[in-house]
């Protein structure tokens, strides 16, 4: 059991009247975090997820906005409490956004994205763009506060963002103070600049100073991959919780192992039949939010790409000091596991190879988040910033 002085300086914060236990967030990731992922990582917490956040929503395309036509909106009761994240770069069609969807959905939080590097995003002004344009910015957070405030004014507003542009335009302390000034509630910080991607390391020490100087819940967003990580990170910067993105991706248990270490419970062993388990779960629930036999086979195939690295044929022989023989027949068998299930035609042929598997070699084998250690992504080393305001 751990000891009690084993956890950190926090493990929940409060969002206006609502408690967040534990004070974790999953990142909102296009193209990963749909409602079956969402599903798939509160069911494997037990339910302790703190809080889930919609997949990013589009405001700039329809002149007037369509919920409808979102399939990012799309939610189930069971991932309450849950927050939706518009992005954009016109304040007038933001602010609509948010009023359509705060009085049809009623989620927990509306958040505001100046975070998102994609070039199709950052490069047209939105986004993390947002942070080449900081009055844009604070006009769009006025905007949207006064429409929820109007509409439905108990759900906060709240923002996420990156430490700055690049090296030489870091303005995350800026970003706090419009922040606050606008009546945001809760500050999501990417300890990277929109030009670093997801390459390299994420600059905690900003995070750090923006959590000294806030009078808002400040959650810090880079790298958390395991609970050792987010005890420290949140002892070490002061930061009233954890946002995690590509940590979930290949450990999505990583909740619950943050639920049970500041619980105090005794550290869960999860055996690769275990983690095999969540196939079928997540088929089942992409099936249930309309997803095609197909579609649902080649999500299965990504989270297989993923969870697979993780596998060994012990505890021991994943950390440091084991033979080296004994970590090479481990990764060939992992790979193994991860050739068989990425090899399958259709779906009904990749669970059948779960039950197989389950039943054979995976018998003999754990799934260990702690081998996954290179999560990165690659650098671009410019993106084009122009005039996207030109005549607005």
């Amino acid at each position: 059991m751990l000891k009690i002085d084993n956890l950190p300086k926090k493990v929940r914060f409060s969002l206006r009247d609502k408690e967040i236990f534990p004070n974790t967030i999953l990142s909102p990731m296009d193209g990963v975090t749909d409602a079956p992922f969402r599903r798939l990582c509160r069911v494997l917490s037990g339910d302790r997820m703190g809080l889930l956040v919609s997949e990013f929503v589009p405001t700039d395309g329809d002149a007037v906005f369509n919920p409808d036509g979102h399939k990012q909106l799309k939610f189930f009761p069971e991932e309450r409490p849950f927050g939706v994240q518009i992005f954009g770069r016109f304040p007038d069609r933001m602010a609509v956004a948010a009023g359509k969807i705060a009085e049809r959905y009623h989620p927990e939080f509306i958040e505001v994205n100046a975070g998102c590097p994609a070039p199709k995003v950052a490069g047209k002004g939105s986004g993390s763009g947002l942070l080449r344009d900081l009055p844009r910015l604070q006009e769009i957070l006025h905007d949207v506060k006064a429409v929820l405030d109007a509409k439905t004014p108990e759900i906060p507003l709240t923002l996420k963002c990156r430490i700055g542009w690049d090296d030489d335009s870091i303005n995350v302390m800026e970003t706090l103070k419009i922040a606050e000034s606008e009546g945001v509630e809760m500050l999501t910080v990417h300890g990277r600049t929109r030009l670093q991607g997801y390459n390299g390391l994420a600059n905690w020490d900003w995070i750090g100073k923006v959590a000294a100087a806030a009078k808002i819940p400040v959650i810090g967003n880079g790298d958390v991959n395991s609970v050792e990580c987010a005890r420290e990170r949140i002892n070490t910067y002061g930061v009233s919780g954890v946002s995690i993105g590509r940590g979930a991706m290949h450990n999505p248990w990583i909740f619950g192992q943050i639920a049970d270490a500041w619980e105090g419970r005794e550290k869960h062993v999860i055996t690769a039949q275990e983690a095999l388990d969540v196939f079928p779960l997540y088929y089942k629930f992409k099936i249930e939010d309309g997803a095609t036999e197909m579609n649902a086979m080649g999500r299965m195939k990504q989270l297989a790409a993923r969870l697979c690295k993780g596998f060994c044929l012990d505890v021991k022989c994943c950390h440091p000091g084991a033979e080296g023989d004994r970590i090479q027949e481990s990764d060939n068998v992992a790979m193994s596991v991860r050739q068989a299930l990425l090899t399958c035609q259709s779906a009904a042929e990749m669970l059948d190879c779960v039950e197989k598997l389950k039943d054979g070699i995976a018998r003999e084998m754990v799934f260990e988040p702690e081998r996954l250690v290179n999560l990165n992504g690659a650098k671009e080393t410019e993106l084009k910033f122009g005039d996207q305001f030109k005549g607005r």
